[in-house]
C-alpha cells in the first residue's frame, strides 16, 4: 500500500531506493539488486543520467539498433533506431533494401516554421485591442532582442506576431500568435522565453494604452507545427515492384486499396499511422529528440481536415507506382540531449552529423519505410508471419530457454507457423 512522503526529492538516491523498497517492494527480494545492476560503472556517466530527470533511481534500457542500406536523395544512410518492439528495425531494413535498387527514397523539407502563443483574455472592445497591438508590436520584438540575438546571427529568430480574435470560441479569449525559425535547434526553450517576454511587455504596456486590463493566462509553444513540413516519397514503374511469387500489378493495386482504406476509415487509420510512428519515434528517440511532441503534432495533423486519416498516400498513374507522405516534424540537432547523451552523439555521428532539415528528411523516410513494410506484409503474406518470427526470441526468453533450446526451437519454426501456444508446446516437448 502506498504511503504519503514529505521531502522525497531531498533524499539521496540511496535513501529514495530504501524508501521505495520499504513501502512498495518489501516482498520483491531482488528489487535492490535489479535496480543497481542497471547503474553504469562509470560514476561520472551515471551522474549525467541521474541528472536528466528528477528522483532518479536507476537507468531503463531500450535497445539501440541500426537499419542499414537506406538511400535518401542518392546518399547512403545507416539509421539508428531505439525501440522495444520486435520487427520494427527488421522491417525498416527490408524496405531500405527493397528501394535501394528502385531509385531509393526522395525527401524534401517544405517549410520549417514553428509556432508559439500567448493566451490572454480582454473584456474591452476588439478595436481598441487591435489598435494597441499595432502600436506595441515593434516594442514586443525589441524587448526580445537579448533572447534572439544569437539565433538571428545564425539566420533564425521571430518571423511574425499576429493578434488573433478567438472570442467566438471562448468569451474574451485572444492570442498573440507568433511564428519562429529555430534552425538546427528544436527551439522549445527559445520560443517559450520569447513568449514570456511578449506577455510581460504586452501586459505592462496595456496599463497605459487600454482602459481595461489584459489577463495573461499562459505563454507556451505549440507542438502542432503544420508549417514545419517534410515530404518523403518512393516511386517506380509498376513492373519494377515484381518479386518472387508476387505479381507487381496485383500487388500495386492492392497496396493502393489498403492506403485508400486508411484514408477513409479512422479505425484502420490509427493503426496504420501507429506503424508509421514505429519508424519515426525510433529515430527521434535515438537522436535525443522529443518523441511525445512529435507524436502529438503528427496525430493532430492526421486530423487536420476534421476526420482522422492516413498520413501516407499512394497512387498508380501512367504505369508509375508512387507512395508518399507529408508530415510535420519539429526536430533539433543541437541543444538538449543532443549535446549531453553519449549515445545520442553517437547516433548523430552514424547519420553523418545531419542538420535539422536533413534529420527531418531521414526521420520521415524511416516512417515511410516502416509503413511500406507493414502494408507489403498485410497485402501479401499477412502481418503475423514475419512479426511472430521476430517475437519468437522474446517468448523463449520469458521461459528462460537455454542456448541449446533456443537453437532447436528457432530451427523448428523456420518451417512452422509461430504462435505463442506453439512455442510453449515446443519448449515443453523439448523439456520432457
Amino acid at each position: 500500500m502506498s504511503t504519503l512522503v514529505s521531502g522525497f526529492s531531498k533524499l539521496s538516491k540511496a535513501e529514495k531506493i530504501n524508501w521505495l523498497i520499504t513501502n512498495h517492494l518489501s516482498s520483491y527480494k531482488d528489487a535492490e539488486t535489479i535496480l543497481k545492476q542497471y547503474w553504469n560503472s562509470d560514476q561520472k556517466l551515471q551522474q549525467l543520467h541521474d541528472e536528466f530527470i528528477e528522483n532518479t533511481i536507476t537507468n531503463y534500457f531500450l535497445p539501440l539498433g541500426i537499419a542499414p542500406n537506406f538511400v535518401i536523395n542518392d546518399k547512403i544512410y545507416t539509421i539508428p533506431m531505439t525501440i522495444e518492439e520486435s520487427s520494427v528495425v527488421a522491417a525498416a531494413s527490408k524496405s531500405a533494401k527493397f528501394w535501394q535498387t528502385r531509385g531509393g527514397f526522395k525527401a524534401t523539407v517544405i517549410s520549417t516554421t514553428k509556432i508559439g502563443q500567448v493566451h490572454f483574455t480582454y473584456s474591452g472592445s476588439y478595436k481598441d485591442l487591435k489598435n494597441y497591438f499595432n502600436t506595441i508590436k515593434q516594442h514586443l520584438l525589441e524587448d526580445t532582442k537579448s533572447i534572439t540575438k544569437n539565433m538571428e546571427k545564425r539566420g533564425g529568430g521571430i518571423l511574425d506576431i499576429e493578434l488573433r480574435d478567438k472570442t467566438n470560441d471562448l468569451e474574451n479569449y485572444y492570442q498573440l500568435h507568433a511564428t519562429f525559425e529555430t534552425l538546427d535547434a528544436m527551439g522549445a526553450n527559445f520560443i517559450n522565453s520569447c513568449l514570456e517576454q511578449f506577455a510581460k511587455t504586452f501586459k505592462t504596456e496595456a496599463e497605459q494604452h487600454l482602459q481595461l486590463p489584459i489577463n495573461i493566462v499562459m505563454s507556451i509553444l505549440s507542438n502542432y507545427v503544420p508549417e514545419c513540413l517534410v515530404r518523403a516519397e518512393v516511386s517506380c514503374k509498376v513492373e519494377d515492384l515484381a518479386e518472387k511469387d508476387i505479381n507487381p500489378h496485383t500487388f500495386a493495386e492492392k497496396f493502393v486499396q489498403a492506403v485508400n482504406i486508411a484514408e477513409i476509415e479512422p479505425y484502420r487509420a490509427v493503426t496504420h499511422n501507429k506503424g508509421i510512428m514505429n519508424g519515426i519515434d525510433a529515430v527521434v528517440l535515438a537522436t535525443g529528440n522529443d518523441f511525445r511532441a512529435v507524436e502529438a503534432g503528427v496525430h493532430a495533423y492526421a486530423a487536420k481536415d476534421g476526420k482522422y486519416s492516413s498520413l501516407t498516400h499512394a497512387k498508380i498513374e501512367d504505369g508509375i507506382f508512387t507512395f508518399w507522405m507529408e508530415i510535420p516534424l519539429a526536430l533539433g540537432t543541437v541543444g538538449g540531449l543532443t549535446s549531453l547523451h553519449p549515445l545520442v552523439k553517437l547516433a548523430l555521428q552514424i547519420l553523418d552529423q545531419p542538420n535539422a532539415k536533413q534529420l527531418m528528411q531521414i526521420v520521415a523516410v524511416a516512417g515511410l519505410a516502416q509503413n511500406f513494410a507493414a502494408l507489403r506484409s498485410l497485402t501479401t503474406t499477412g502481418i503475423q508471419e514475419g512479426h511472430m518470427k521476430m517475437h519468437l526470441m522474446n517468448i523463449l526468453n520469458q521461459f528462460e530457454a537455454t542456448p541449446s533450446e533456443k537453437e532447436q526451437v528457432v530451427n523448428y519454426f523456420k518451417t512452422n507457423v509461430v504462435t505463442h501456444s506453439a512455442v510453449v508446446e515446443a519448449i515443453e516437448k523439448l523439456r520432457q
